[in-house]
């Protein structure tokens, strides 16, 4: 993190505390839990005397206003676990996170304007840093205390801080256009998709998303072929022996369905990475099989909460473009750049150019399988692959996966919002002999385990079909769209020209449909510019006569007249070249 974005972390943290002082002075008896700064801004959970409303958030924001206005100091105080226990004997959360701290470690306190909390800091110095006009609260949520849902429901007040009124101004600016671009909003009004209450996390496609689904799967398996994969499919359910053999029964089971048969315990797939090693083991392999590229658009289930549940961006059934390269130690500079050329090839397509992607290297985390030696080979070899593709990056200390490190690829839409996607993990020990024992026959004669790369693309094609929405606001480049040109006769005497055109359009290959119905011409456009389809196609006498068709444009240019084999072609170039406009 930047020197920059710590003084702002600081900032955003210590605001929180200021908000806390505000609620425990207008709600008084109430009990306080944790406030950390989170991304663009903060929060703090509490245990409230009474319930409250939006219209609060007001009164605590004009509290919160009146202490920073008296430049009171930040003071930390380091103190012994018994004068801990005291100062906070009356909040029973922070008492509980005071009796779970290590013996040897160190309490602190920070105080300011008379307010004690239980913190290891950092803060800023004064609250005169604070700029009254630089925040704002934004919501308020339940949340169980420490997400245990046998625990008590605390009420989370969310803010936002910044170092400028400017930032603030922008920043509830971007969240409005978010809220305009979000894909429920837009899916809704574009018929793409809708999910039941009553079967959360699950995706029911509609035919028009259905569409950009198929047509983003077929591109990506177009891609994969000439990339030298070979496609596979394994079983939704999978025995637990499985499971326990790859290690995701002891690291990842809570995220697991499980059911039973037979007396028997079975798992719906959380990922399809064991599967592809039961594939692999299933022959002999030798070293000039090597590497081996196996992908999948597999279907997956994870018990994600219900909480954390968000639309098609957060669900618990989706599909990956997910594959796991079997290779030897040697290939992975190779296969690492061969993949990142792979992947920032697809994401130009879909509009991400290499100055809206940021690359992340994910280091080990403290629950993980394998040896520090095992880990130190693979961050190395994960390093020096990165070195050999050119590849700058940011480090993750302790974000990776439990199994190895990885490199993860995110991607900046139209509002600069980061999305993390594509992946490329090193994992050592799922075809280890501890673990799935995967062997080949090496140039030697001998058996060898090969290196395992996990990698995905897109991710979820169901979290990333929901970016694309938000990036373009629903208008999705032509190659995408579900309908991509609409017939509209002047008068009802044009439909058999309207139909002509369209089946020529469609003889082309492409998504055409003609508005026949009742509605005038200017109902009709309007109905087609509300389903964002890029091209209207408006034909009357003089089209007719002269073989053509009036082009208005979803974007609002000018209309063009163009003959029928003109359009087609102009269209074909648009399409074939995946161009990210219309």
């Amino acid at each position: 993190m930047s020197a920059k974005n710590e003084k702002l972390d600081m900032l955003r943290h210590s605001t929180a505390h200021v908000m806390a002082e505000a609620v425990m002075k207008l709600f008084p008896g109430s009990k306080v839990a944790i406030g950390p700064s989170i991304e663009n801004g903060f929060y703090y959970d509490f245990d409230l005397t009474r319930p409250i409303k939006a219209e609060d958030l007001a009164e605590i924001e004009k509290e919160m206003r009146r202490i920073v206005s008296g430049n009171h100091d930040f003071i930390r105080e380091e103190v012994s676990k018994e004068k801990a226990l005291e100062l906070f004997k009356d909040q029973p959360y922070k008492i509980e996170l005071i009796n779970d701290l290590p013996a040897d470690a160190t309490i602190s306190i920070y105080t300011q304007d008379g307010y004690t909390d239980l913190c290891r800091g950092p803060h800023i110095a004064n609250t005169k840093e604070i700029n009254p006009q630089s925040f704002k609260l934004m919501k308020i949520a339940g949340a169980y205390w420490r997400g245990d849902i046998n625990r008590p429901m605390l009420t989370r007040i969310y803010g936002t801080a910044w170092e400028k009124p400017q930032q603030l101004k922008d920043y509830l600016n971007m969240l409005a256009e978010a809220e305009k671009r979000d894909h429920r909003k837009i899916g809704k009004e574009l018929d793409l998709f809708h999910i039941d209450e009553e079967n959360p996390g699950e995706v029911f496609w509609h035919p028009n998303g259905w569409t950009i689904y198929s047509i983003i799967k077929d591109y990506v398996r177009d891609k994969i072929r000439k990339d030298g994969y070979v496609e596979v499919n394994t079983p939704f359910v999978m025995p637990r022996t499985l499971w326990e053999r790859s290690g995701h029964w002891a690291k990842y089971q809570e995220n697991m369905f499980i059911t039973e048969s037979e007396k028997r315990l079975f798992a719906l797939k959380p990922m399809n990475c064991p599967g592809h090693v039961e594939i692999f083991k299933n022959r002999l392999r030798s070293y000039k099989d090597l590497p081996l590229r196996i992908a999948e658009f597999g279907s997956c289930t994870r018990n994600e909460p219900s909480g954390t549940l968000h639309g098609i961006m957060r669900v618990r059934g989706f599909v990956q473009d997910d594959a796991h390269i079997f290779c030897t130690e040697e290939q992975i500079p190779s296969e690492v750049a061969k993949f990142c050329h792979l992947l920032k090839d697809i994401y130009k397509d879909f509009g991400f150019t290499d100055d809206k992607i940021v690359v992340k290297f994910s280091t080990r985390p403290e629950r993980r399988v394998g040896t520090d030696e095992d880990w130190d080979r693979a961050e190395g070899a994960l390093a020096d692959a990165c070195k050999k593709a050119g590849l700058e990056y940011e480090l993750q200390p302790g974000e990776g996966a439990f199994y190895g490190p990885k490199l993860e690829f995110t991607i900046f839409d139209a509002l600069n919002r980061p999305w993390q996607c594509g992946t490329i993990q090193v994992d050592y020990q799922l075809p280890s002999g501890e673990r799935l024992n995967a062997e080949y026959i090496g140039s030697d004669n001998a058996k060898h385990h090969p290196v395992m790369l996990h990698r995905a693309v897109l991710g979820s094609l169901e979290r990333f079909i929901g970016i694309l929405i938000e990036n373009f606001a629903g208008a999705l480049p032509a190659w995408l769209c579900p309908q991509q040109v609409a017939m509209i006769p002047v008068a009802p005497a044009f439909n058999d020209y309207a139909e002509e055109v369209m089946n020529k359009l469609q003889d082309a290959g492409f998504r055409a449909a003609a508005d026949l119905g009742p509605d005038n011409m200017k109902g009709k456009i309007k109905a087609a510019q509300l389903q964002k389809i890029p091209y209207m196609l408006v034909v009357g006498e003089k089209e007719k006569a002269e073989g053509a068709v009036a082009v208005r444009f979803r974007d609002g240019r000018q209309q063009q007249v163009m003959k029928i084999d003109e359009f087609i072609a102009y269209l074909k170039d648009k399409v074939d070249s995946h161009f990210v406009g219309i």
